[in-house]
């Protein structure tokens, strides 16, 4: 995979909107930001970029105002066969996008379906606007959904709304996406991405360290068996205790002030 440094982004834009703050927009409005192979190869160099780089402590990732993204590119699809898609280089870009250890917030608005809305799912936190609309239709085509649709869905709503939609192709809205638990919150949809950015914002403030483990502590109660999360939650509890950012966080409570974290 090529490094964020030796591309020149075509499919998105990237932004630094604030203080440690790296805003990625999905660039491909004329076909509804249809992922193809490009798109998630930038998105990926992005965000390995950005987990090096130790003024970003967290990334939005947004479609822009009237769509997240529709879904994969038909076309790219349409060119492969059962031997081709074994070798589909977008599974090592999903894979970076997965293992990403830093904040990742999805701003939704509009479609997020099929691989859109697997691409939302790979972030820690949807804001969706009033607006949106997910689903996983690859039934229509005749497949299924090939970079986690089936899992991250039934993790997160349930084994009947995940059959749901997976086996009707039917699309959920924002509203009852939020009553699932899809999302984390509905805003209007010309909020959305100020929503995330200011959610962002509150993030970044925080001990960079302790909100990394943090987000690994929560992903591994989807990975590990309760006794063996707990037992993880805890080494990641006391290892904290041997950064700079602890005893700023206590001298700041004591002292009545914001603290100011460095990631030490």
């Amino acid at each position: 995979m090529a490094d964020y440094e030796d591309i020149r982004p075509e499919d998105i834009r990237v932004e630094t909107p604030g203080p440690h703050i790296r805003l990625i927009t999905l660039n491909r409005p004329r076909v509804r930001n249809a992922l193809r192979t490009r798109l998630l190869e930038e998105v990926a160099a992005v965000l390995r970029d950005a987990a090096t780089d130790d003024d970003v402590r967290a990334v939005v990732l947004t479609g822009g105002p009237d769509v997240f993204a529709a879904g994969a590119d038909i076309t790219e699809m349409e060119a492969h066969d059962a031997v081709t898609i074994q070798n589909d280089p977008r599974v090592m870009h999903w894979k970076m996008i997965r293992a990403f250890p830093k904040p990742l917030i999805a701003a939704v608005n509009g479609y997020a379906l099929g691989g859109g809305n697997e691409l939302a799912m790979h972030a820690d936190i949807i804001i969706a606007g009033d607006t949106a609309q997910f689903g996983q239709p690859e039934v229509n085509l005749g497949i299924i959904p090939g970079a986690g649709g089936t899992q991250r869905l039934t993790r997160v709503v349930g084994k009947s709304v995940a059959m749901k939609l997976c086996l009707s192709g039917a699309f959920m809205d924002a509203q009852e996406a939020l009553a699932r638990g899809l999302v984390a919150e509905v805003v209007p949809a010309d909020q959305t991405l100020d929503r995330a950015l200011a959610l962002a914002a509150t993030i970044a403030k925080k001990a960079p360290k302790a909100v990394q483990l943090a987000k690994v502590a929560v992903l591994k109660s989807y990975q590990l068996g309760l006794n063996e999360a707990l037992a993880f939650e805890r080494d990641a509890f006391c290892s904290l205790f041997a950064t700079e950012d602890r005893l700023e966080g206590i001298a700041a409570f004591r002292e009545k002030r914001k603290p100011v974290f460095k990631g030490r």
